[in-house]
């Protein structure tokens, strides 16, 4: 068992690690983009987009309903890409997320001080029926990303995956370890529904050639995930 870390308090809440998130929702979903317009949305110089063919990137959308985290039951819209610390060998590969979008304010704050993610506080709805689950995002009160997907079901258990979030925490490029369960409820990519509407993010994911059809997507219910304490690179 990993020893228990303190980082410190925000807003008289204790921040230790590692941060065990009990109970989630997640659709994720990848999608084969330009390199060089993944390139363009990568802040800085600290990282380099992970090219899955020649000049073609993976970019991966996660929308995700937090039902039981340390830091608050939010919803939140990750936008990033497979990739790597520049110069690290091909054997290295992790995600940076240019975009993290969430509806609270702790986990904003939290998420910008402890981790150094692209956090921002907007409205994203999660509305549910029997049959499916749509995630809209807002930005500046209009209407950016729509994504619809099947609620799937199976029996299958999800697969536990180890990987690295990276980003810059005061202008030092950082890694963020984590271990995530990935459902194993595959969605057919044809059954994806994307709207792509207006504003700033709406236009980098025109960029990337949004909407589109999914690589591949999966739909998971009541996942788990643990966070550990990043570290400078």
């Amino acid at each position: 068992m990993a020893e228990r870390v303190t980082w410190g308090t925000i807003e008289d809440q204790t921040i230790t690690f590692p941060m065990n998130v009990d109970d989630f929702n997640a659709a994720t979903m990848g999608f084969s983009v330009p390199a060089a317009a993944a390139a363009a949305l990568l802040p800085g110089d600290g990282f380099e987009i992970i090219e899955i063919g020649p000049g073609v990137a993976q970019f991966i959308i996660s929308l995700c309903d937090y039902r039981d985290n340390p830091w608050g039951d939010y919803n939140e819209v990750n936008l990033g890409f497979l990739a790597r610390p520049a110069g690290a060998g091909d054997d290295v590969i992790g995600s940076f997320i240019y975009r993290m979008p969430v509806d609270q304010q702790f986990t904003c704050e939290a998420g910008n001080l402890v981790m150094g993610f692209p956090k921002v506080v907007t409205r994203i709805d999660a509305d549910y029926t029997d049959a499916q689950v749509t995630f809209q995002l807002l930005d500046g009160g209009e209407l950016a990303l729509s994504v619809t997907v099947p609620r799937v079901r199976t029996d299958d258990a999800a697969v536990r995956v180890e990987t690295t979030s990276y980003s810059y925490l005061n202008g030092v490029p950082h890694g963020t370890p984590l271990a995530m369960d990935m459902s194993a409820a595959v969605v057919e990519p044809g059954d994806v529904h994307l709207t792509i509407g207006s504003g700033p993010i709406a236009d980098e994911l025109t960029s990337l050639g949004m909407p589109a059809e999914p690589d591949f997507c999966s739909w998971g219910e009541h996942l788990t995930a643990t966070f550990q304490l990043g570290a400078p690179l």
